[in-house]
């Protein structure tokens, strides 16, 4: 779920950047960037993920 909203915050900060949309200095591209990255590495840390209900039950 992390992965699908970093890479939507991608497409809105490629979308800022590419039409040089004039933003404030909290929503700039460069910081939304930053955010969806944020979201990727906890994605790739297994945060979000939910609970594994892989594995055995003795």
């Amino acid at each position: 779920m992390l992965a699908i909203i970093s890479a939507v915050l991608f497409f809105i900060a490629f979308l800022i950047d590419a039409a040089d949309i004039s933003t404030n200095d909290t929503f700039s591209s460069t910081n939304v960037m930053l955010i969806g990255l944020a979201l990727l590495a906890l994605h790739v840390a297994g945060i979000g993920a939910g609970w594994s209900t892989r594995g055995r039950r003795r």
